[in-house]
């Protein structure tokens, strides 16, 4: 996985920079194995880097609430981003379901996502959307510090803590992860690239595990192969939704106000400028933020619902109570200088 996003990551600056320029050659055709037929005579294309056995139900919901033959790409969302950039103004695209607020900032930047209503984006907290109004936010999730209460009596509260030699061979974490990479795009961000490196440096010298996602790293830790790892939220919440708490020895550390492992990203959608269907994409961007979908992310994904009125899954901490970064989420879109730090760690 790591070499393909090297690769999208690549092309954004890329498409970014002829974006700027103009001209160039003409976009290429998706290279989708989908039927290409599918996408000309839906009323309604989803790029969607969103997982479809997560999103697959939603997306159904989405169908019946709105009469539309929804047709989905899925990929992954820096990827996603890079084709659309590719394709330009021939893309079938008419609205883009990131995992990442990285993807939807990259897609802002090149100036090819349209403005969303206002009524719309007044649906969500300010710090949880694009200040020029391109996309929005539809789901939160927190990064969060799981470890094993039979191992650790004192949980970290940060993620420079899990660099003490108390935590030698005993921290797991996934560089290859899009979420994590995007922790540390944060960190980059807030702490500044001597400080980051530093603490990659710092926690790979202390023999940090490595893991290919972050259930491996929950099951690690409730395994009690490692004491403590770095997973988002609600890996936690559907294992214990599963199993009952009683089944999952792991608990969770939020990390402290401004710390960077306190970052609450966003899921997050946006529409082409050169959709062939506007008016249906933002009908599904209004869907994604009805009382319905809320429901569905919190339910059932178990991630923060962003709209007011709709209740978070049961035991989950307030979401405003998490004070993360003080951080513009579109800035996450600087994902090639994190691969390139990874890179230079010896990470990926």
């Amino acid at each position: 996985m790591s070499v393909r996003r090297l690769i999208a990551a690549a092309i954004i600056p890329l498409a970014l920079l002829a974006t700027a320029c103009g001209g160039g050659e003409p976009a290429a055709a998706p290279t989708s194995s989908e039927d290409p037929e599918k996408f000309e005579d839906a009323s309604l294309v989803i790029y969607s880097g969103r997982n479809e056995n997560l999103v697959g139900p939603l997306i159904d919901k989405l169908k019946t609430a709105t009469g539309l033959d929804v047709q989905v790409r899925y990929g992954d969302s820096a990827e996603l981003a890079a084709q659309i950039l590719e394709e330009g103004e021939r893309t079938r695209a008419d609205l883009f379901f990131s995992q990442d607020a990285g993807a939807l900032g990259a897609l802002s930047k090149a100036g090819v996502l349209a403005p969303l209503p206002q009524p719309l984006l007044d649906r969500v907290p300010e710090k949880y959307r694009s200040a020029d109004g391109t996309w929005i936010g539809v789901s939160g999730r927190a990064r969060v510090i799981v470890y094993d209460p039979r191992t650790v009596q004192d949980p970290p509260k940060s993620v420079f803590d899990l660099t003490d030699p108390k935590y030698k061979d005993k921290v797991g974490w996934a560089p290859t992860n899009a979420s994590f990479q995007s922790f540390v795009t944060a960190l980059r961000l807030v702490s500044g690239e001597d400080k980051a490196r530093k603490w990659l440096e710092d926690m790979k010298a202390n023999g940090t595990q490595t893991f290919s996602n972050n259930g491996n790293i929950l099951n690690a830790v409730d395994e009690g192969k490692v004491s403590a790892g770095l997973i988002n939220h609600y890996y936690w919440y559907e294992k214990v939704a599963e199993k009952g708490e009683a089944g999952v020895p792991s608990k969770l550390s939020f990390p402290a106000e401004g710390d960077p492992g306190a970052l609450v990203n966003v899921a997050g959608v946006s529409v082409l400028k050169a959709s062939k269907h506007g008016a249906a994409a933002q009908k599904a961007a209004e869907f994604m933020l009805g009382t319905e979908a809320q429901k569905y992310f919190a339910d059932e994904t178990k991630e923060y619902p962003l709209v007011e009125g709709v209740a978070t899954a049961p035991g989950l901490p307030a979401l405003d109570s998490i004070k993360g970064p003080d951080l513009d989420l579109s800035k996450l879109d600087s994902l090639e200088q994190t691969l390139t730090l990874l890179k230079e760690v010896g990470l990926v």
